[in-house]
């Protein structure tokens, strides 16, 4: 049960790019395609059971569009948070995510080894990311206290935030967590820690990852 001073965040990345083979950092102001945009939907109708307060997303339109789309079921009205764009992908921004997969990869590595610093040429780092992200998530937490608030944010925002800040999660669980796109993070804030409720629901509510279990899941970069 969680108390009444508890705030609870529905997590979630944006729907499917329209351009799913490349990746997309903060320079790529990619939109959703068709199937993101089912995605969206999908996750809109189970958010709109949830009784959230507030719905925030990142000023990207992957985000915004996602987060109109969710808009439509909760009845609430996205509040742009510009601290919480994609991270900045420097020379992986806008090209083929299979091509060049072995630079993320590499980068990736050294981070779940404990290289925080670690990037890859014009690109922010894991530490970079998570002083970003860490001072806006606690605010949003802090500002809704004892309500239910709905983010909609990025891939590797997402798991920045989820081995950095969460409870029992380190950088070294970096591949142990799905992010899929539309997937729903569900998470409380008792005012000094984040906790994993569930993780990576998928758009029915159904919990692909519940945090007593094991961390293996696949999906998601």
């Amino acid at each position: 049960m969680i108390e009444p001073r508890t705030t609870r965040l529905l997590l979630l990345r944006h729907g499917e790019t329209s351009q799913p083979d490349l990746f997309h950092g903060s320079e790529s102001d990619v939109v959703l395609g068709e199937r993101g945009r089912l995605q969206a939907q999908g996750a809109g109708r189970w958010l709109g059971t949830c009784n959230a307060s507030a719905l925030y997303c990142s000023g990207l339109k992957r985000a915004r569009e996602t987060a109109n789309i969710v808009a439509l079921d909760t009845n609430l009205v996205p509040v742009v948070q510009p601290t919480l764009h994609e991270r900045r992908m420097g020379i992986l921004s806008g090209v083929n995510r299979a091509e060049h997969w072995h630079i993320y990869e590499a980068t990736r590595a050294r981070w779940m080894a404990g290289e925080l610093d670690a990037t890859h040429e014009g690109a922010e780092s894991y530490q970079e990311i998570a002083d970003r992200i860490r001072p806006t998530f606690t605010a949003m937490a802090e500002a809704h206290r004892g309500s239910t608030i709905i983010v909609v944010a990025h891939g590797v925002v997402i798991r920045v935030f989820l081995t950095a800040m969460v409870a029992g999660f380190t950088p070294a669980d970096w591949d142990h967590i799905g992010i899929d796109c539309a997937a729903v993070n569900d998470l409380t804030w008792d005012g000094s820690t984040w906790r994993a409720l569930a993780l990576n629901q998928d758009v029915s509510g159904r919990a692909l990852h519940q945090a007593s279990a094991s961390k293996k899941l696949p999906g998601g970069w």
